[in-house]
Parts: structure tokens; C-alpha cells; sequence
């Protein structure tokens, strides 16, 4: 049987990008996983994640929570670095 870390290893996403959708849409994490695979498969869609994460961040600040907006910066950057079908 697969696990939810196992799903995560095979999808071009990381846990924590999985964590900032799952937050930003309400959803557990192996419907995020799902949601978050389909949308990086354009760039369309990774400029959605990318989104969703940004959102988060923004979200975090608002609630002065420093350390999860830090977190979800760092994830951000990776996600920036790694989906290069986006344009800033």
C-alpha cells in the first residue's frame, strides 16, 4: 500500500508545497497532492501554486505568524527554482 509520503516522492511537488495547497483550499493532503500534481502539468497551473503558496504567506503575515510565513517563503523560492515554466 502507498503512503502519503510515497505519493509525494513520485509527484513533482514537495510536502511542504503540498502542505500550501492543502491550507489554501481547505482539502487533506492526498487531495491537495492530487490537485497540486494536475496543476503543475501546465503553466497555468504551476502559476496557480505558485499563487496558492504566495496567498499563504500573505495569510501567515496577516496573522502575524512569522514563522509559518517564513516557512512558506522558503517554500516558495523552492517552487520558484524548480517550476521554471513560470514567468514572473
Amino acid at each position: 500500500m502507498l503512503t502519503i509520503e510515497d505519493c509525494i516522492a513520485m509527484s513533482d511537488l514537495t510536502e511542504d508545497e503540498v502542505e500550501a495547497i492543502a491550507e489554501h483550499e481547505h482539502l487533506p493532503m492526498m487531495a491537495a497532492l492530487e490537485m497540486g500534481w494536475f496543476l503543475v502539468q501546465t503553466p497555468e497551473g504551476e502559476e496557480r501554486v505558485r499563487a496558492m503558496i504566495a496567498d499563504g504567506i500573505a495569510a501567515a503575515e496577516a496573522r502575524d505568524d512569522h514563522a509559518r510565513a517564513a516557512r512558506l517563503k522558503l517554500t516558495l523560492r523552492r517552487y520558484m527554482e524548480t517550476h521554471s515554466q513560470i514567468h514572473q
